[in-house]
């Protein structure tokens, strides 16, 4: 059965669960890497005495609490209101899939939060080596969460043995766990050190020690920058066949990988010349460029890594427009509005005159009058199409993109769709119900650019 769809007119709902996702982890990565640099330096100015230092750390303990914690949690729960209503049927899988797993990760989420309280809370009221000892808890819960949530997206990837076994464990310990490991927490310190940068440049105002914070910041991210790379190669070398596939069939998927090597290899530069060797170089400029530079590199990996999952959302599982890959032979045949039980219920009490007792007759459909065909192909567009494209100027919008073509090719495409694109889904409805779809199309498909008929005389359609 597939779900009810929650339209989102221009931008798509999916989209959305993009814009959300990525806002979520510019933050999330930095509640893990600023968890490990509060702790760490907290440590250091604690053994060295460096009161300036414990003071500024404070500051940031303010500052970090506030984006984590309170608006942490707010795009967390962006997340699953966005994915429960975008990606319901992913959403279930992960859900039935993982759940001693999410179990786990909100027990790790609560002794974050408690932790991070208690730490900026209490400075000042505990002991050094208990106050430290506060800030390590976090710092740990910080990066378990990490690694259960990566284990989870991982899965979505390729999900490795798990087909065949289906049990948590098979699902968890997935080939592409470990590169998205390495790859995650070496951004969550890069992140973690540009966020300091920001800070830093704009709060302190004593030179020498805005010196002293941009070298310490220096070797997490380096670090950080490090196990980057090494994640993404790994990440690359263990993509199932289509992703790769799908890397080398886009061309804008080549110009983001591009970007974000070449924005890595900027950052580590910048980092090793500028905070690293020359610390005086932290200043207000250096700090919005750093940080925008690390927005860059990791939207354009999170926009990497979801794009290349198509024609999946969980890889051989749910398709890309919330069907289970296994359910589309049966659809085929019964077709995609019998399938449905929103879809069936709007059939029935819109147009009962196809119905054959409780079943949808796919013989009657076409001797519809030809506006309540169009209608019916609105209703399969939303549902089979409208997860990647745009109905009319919007995201992968269906006009542009079909801007010139005839009506047997419309017809072609939605017959065979991953033949026209492979990262696209099947069809997984009736010929009728394609024709009905073809129609509609059709009417949302514009004439060729005028000036560009090649001879024909005019629109061939």
């Amino acid at each position: 059965m597939h779900y009810p769809w929650w339209y989102v007119p221009y931008f798509t709902s999916p989209m959305l669960i993009a814009v959300v996702a990525t806002v979520h982890v510019l933050v999330s990565h930095y509640a893990v890497g600023g968890g490990f640099f509060l702790a760490l330096e907290t440590q250091h100015a604690y053994k060295t005495h460096n009161a300036k230092y414990l003071n500024y750390l404070r500051k940031h303990a303010w500052f970090f609490v506030l984006v984590t914690v309170a608006f942490g949690a707010i795009t967390g729960v962006g997340i699953w209101w966005t994915i429960g209503l975008a990606s319901p049927l992913a959403t279930q899988v992960l859900i039935q899939t993982f759940v001693f797993g999410w179990a786990w990760e909100y027990c790790a989420f609560i002794v974050e939060i408690v932790a991070a309280l208690i730490f900026f809370y209490y400075w000042g009221r505990l002991d050094a080596k208990t106050h430290t000892t506060i800030g390590w808890i976090y710092a740990g819960a910080a990066w378990i969460s990490l690694f259960l949530i990566t284990g989870i997206t991982a899965f979505m990837l390729n999900p490795g043995n798990w087909q065949y076994h289906r049990t948590f464990w098979t699902a968890f310990f997935n080939p592409q766990l470990i590169p998205q490991v390495l790859s995650r927490t070496g951004g969550s310190f890069l992140l973690a050190s540009l966020y300091v940068y920001l800070h830093a440049a704009f709060k302190e105002k004593d030179p020498a020690l805005r010196n002293h914070i941009a070298m310490r910041s220096a070797r997490p991210a380096l670090l950080g920058s490090a196990l980057i790379s090494l994640g993404g190669i790994l990440w690359f070398k263990l993509l199932p066949q289509s992703a790769l596939d799908a890397v080398a069939a886009a061309s804008s998927l080549n110009i983001l990988m591009t970007l974000v090597f070449a924005v890595t290899v900027a950052v580590f530069v910048m980092l090793y010349l500028g905070p690293y060797r020359n610390p005086g170089w932290i200043s207000p400029g250096f700090g919005i460029l750093f940080f925008a530079f690390g927005l860059v590199a990791v939207s354009s990996g999170e926009f990497i890594r979801e794009a290349v999952r198509k024609p999946y959302i969980v890889y051989n599982t749910v398709m890309s427009n919330q069907i289970m890959a296994d359910e589309i032979p049966q659809l085929r045949q019964t077709g995609y509005l019998e399938g449905g039980v929103w879809t069936k219920a709007l059939v029935k009490s819109e147009y009962p005159q196809v119905m054959t007792g409780n079943t949808i007759d796919q013989t009657k459909l076409p001797l519809l009058p030809d506006a309540d065909r169009v209608k019916l192909g609105a209703v399969l567009y939303q549902h089979h199409c409208n997860d990647c494209h745009a109905v009319q100027d919007g995201i992968s919008g269906m006009d542009n993109m079909t801007r010139g073509w005839t009506q047997p090719m419309i017809l072609d495409v939605c017959k065979h769709p991953e033949q026209s694109h492979f990262f696209m889904p099947p069809w997984a409805g009736t010929d009728t119900e394609a024709q009905l779809l073809a129609e509609y199309i059709q009417t949302l498909s514009p004439e060729s650019p005028k000036g560009m008929n090649y001879g024909s005389g005019g629109d061939a359609r």
